[in-house]
């Protein structure tokens, strides 16, 4: 079974907030729709839950056209940002929301709750109330009560979006497992680029209302459509001409007239330190985090760059560097993306 989008279009007024759009989700796959605040990828998943209506376009579910189908009788569940559990409810009874509304017997409704806690990793949570949890604990009762409905898409709208970063980095992976261990069918809307990587299959990208990009997640980020698109998914800069050329020749690669660089695509190294690359620049400034030295240099022939520095060493600016590049970490974009 799948899910086909067919030139969906959402308009507000003389706005078309979702533009011609074409998707697809195969049986058991994960797709993230990824783009910044106002692309239309909200707009786009109420859509496709029946929320919106459709200025032009269909939405089919193995091949049934859902025009005339309801909301919730579309057989999809929708899972927010902020969980939406019933606060008076314990969790158990949260989970089991979804059983009770579709007359499974309280003993299998029991053990079913029971299940789904265990797959979200809240087994022994099922007497604790809502206000007693943590936000990433509320998000996996959202999840299992979602999961709960045995939907045939679920529907994911910035599911992780209220969490620390920290969290929605664990929270993420887990999230993949208990999709793929579930066998669920998901389409996710989100803005952070590392959410969808790590939870979702196939990646959509969208902008001003248009998917610009559609493919597997590693095909998308080794080769971003555009310079916007580059940028967006996290690739610091975006060099041309000239650049572009250096850059390249230092990675052992052919040229090419523009290619997205990630921060971490030039190490910088001390002019005479053993491995030290073959392009040479000056620090023009230093900021250390916890993970890495981030540098800002002026590379010889090129400019402005970013790269980072050799662990356990502090330069400070105006000292001179020596730049390693590593091609997996550059992207070269088709003919004329300028950034």
């Amino acid at each position: 079974m799948m899910l086909t989008v067919e030139g969906l279009t959402v308009t507000f007024g003389h706005h078309a907030a979702v533009d011609d759009v074409d998707l697809h989700v195969d049986d058991g796959h994960v797709l993230a729709v990824l783009g910044p605040s106002g692309s239309g990828k909200s707009s786009l998943l109420r859509a496709i839950a029946g929320l919106e209506p459709l200025h032009a376009g269909a939405v089919r579910w193995d091949g049934e056209d859902l025009a005339n189908v309801p909301t919730h009788r579309r057989g999809f569940a929708l899972m927010f940002q902020d969980g939406q559990l019933f606060d008076h409810l314990t969790v158990a009874r949260n989970v089991g929301y979804a059983l009770r509304l579709r007359g499974v017997g309280r003993a299998a409704a029991r053990s079913q709750v029971d299940e789904l806690l265990d797959l979200v990793g809240l087994g022994g949570y099922a007497a604790r109330m809502p206000r007693t949890l943590s936000g990433g604990e509320r998000q996996r009762v959202a999840l299992a009560r979602s999961l709960a409905a045995e939907p045939r898409l679920l529907l994911l709208d910035e599911p992780l979006s209220a969490l620390d970063a920290e969290l929605r980095v664990r929270l993420a992976a887990d999230l993949r497992r208990i999709l793929r261990e579930a066998g669920t069918t998901a389409l996710l809307v989100t803005h952070d680029q590392e959410e969808a990587f790590a939870i979702a299959d196939r990646l959509a990208v969208m902008r001003d209302g248009a998917v610009v990009q559609e493919g597997s997640a590693e095909e998308v980020w080794a080769r971003p459509i555009d310079a916007a698109t580059a940028l967006f998914l996290g690739y610091a800069r975006v060099l041309t001409g000239r650049a572009a050329e250096l850059v390249l020749a230092a990675a052992g690669r052919p040229a090419a007239p523009a290619i997205a660089v990630r921060r971490s695509a030039l190490a910088a190294r001390r002019p005479d330190a053993s491995g030290a690359g073959g392009l040479t620049a000056v620090v023009r400034a230093v900021r250390a985090t916890p993970d890495e030295v981030r540098l800002v240099v002026d590379v010889d022939g090129i400019g402005e760059a970013d790269a980072v520095g050799a662990p356990g060493w502090l330069p400070v600016p105006g000292d001179p560097v020596a730049l390693r590049v590593d091609p997996a970490r550059l992207a070269v974009l088709p003919p004329g993306s300028n950034p």
